[in-house]
């Protein structure tokens, strides 16, 4: 089926944001008393043309290379990261303020679409308790941590750039009584360096991506399993994809397509060495 159908609801739905305020100045903070509801019913409709399994990845490729789109397709993506990364600093702080944290957990909103992506991530290494998995970017809520801590036993380590939001994690992982099995620290992918890990994941928010791959590849060695998150097909006019030159130095063993209305694409890839 054609991609173009779309071409008008997508600029229509970057008018509706639009008018929000630009996020790259006073908008982040104008946003913050905005009702969430509001601009998650408008992301739920791109999500909707995310999701259509009729588009094929080449016809998905005239939307995402058109020039005249680009407007468009960054806009939409920065309230896209804007709206994950403000419904988890949100749960965050109800978990700490909750008689029943685990219950709030539960209520996340994309809770059960990190359930599918574990259980394809969960093939991709060999997760276990005699393992400790390291993930890159691990934000407010480490949710992903959590999982993985919970459903395989392995040790995990989360690092986060940002000292506040490391801080909030912390909180949260002892509101949980899971503190004792995942530590967070503050830093970037240089701070792999000092640490000792059988698993390493890179979120899909870790920017820019060709620096962070460049610095994993200087410290990792050509065993070790990495892992990254990504954004294929129509699902990449969510946020913009891992490219190969972003990889360089790496090699591809499995991609695994999302289920359901989970959106990330998981991929495992392994040092080449010189």
């Amino acid at each position: 089926m054609s991609c173009y159908k779309y071409w008008g609801k997508i600029e229509e739905i970057a008018d509706k944001l639009s008018s929000y305020g630009d996020l790259d100045t006073e908008g982040i903070s104008a946003l913050d008393g905005t009702d969430i509801e509001e601009i998650t019913r408008i992301l739920d409709e791109i999500e909707v043309i995310a999701h259509d399994k009729e588009i094929d990845f080449d016809s998905a490729k005239h939307i995402l290379d058109d020039e005249k789109m680009n407007k468009a397709l960054k806009l939409i993506r920065k309230f896209y990261v804007y709206i994950g990364a403000r419904l988890e600093r949100e749960n965050a702080m109800k978990i700490l303020e909750s008689d029943d944290p685990k219950a709030v957990l539960d209520s996340f909103h994309f809770y059960d679409r990190y359930i599918g992506l574990i259980e394809n991530e969960m093939q991709l290494a060999k997760f276990n308790e005699d393992k400790t998995f390291v993930f890159l970017g691990s934000g407010p809520l480490p949710l992903t941590l959590i999982m993985f801590n919970m459903v395989t036993g392995c040790k995990c380590i989360g690092i986060e750039q940002f000292e506040d939001v490391a801080e909030l994690s912390r909180e949260v992982l002892k509101r949980l009584n899971l503190d004792g099995g995942i530590e967070i620290i503050t830093g970037n992918e240089k701070a792999l360096a000092d640490l000792d890990y059988d698993i390493l994941m890179i979120a899909a928010f870790a920017e820019p991506k060709a620096r962070v791959f460049r610095n994993v590849w200087e410290v990792v060695d050509e065993k070790t399993p990495v892992l990254y998150r990504t954004y294929s097909g129509m699902r990449a006019i969510l946020y913009s994809p891992v490219t190969e030159k972003d990889t360089q130095g790496f090699r591809q063993e499995v991609m695994l397509l999302p289920k359901g209305k989970t959106n990330n694409t998981s991929v495992l890839v392994r040092k080449i060495s010189d």
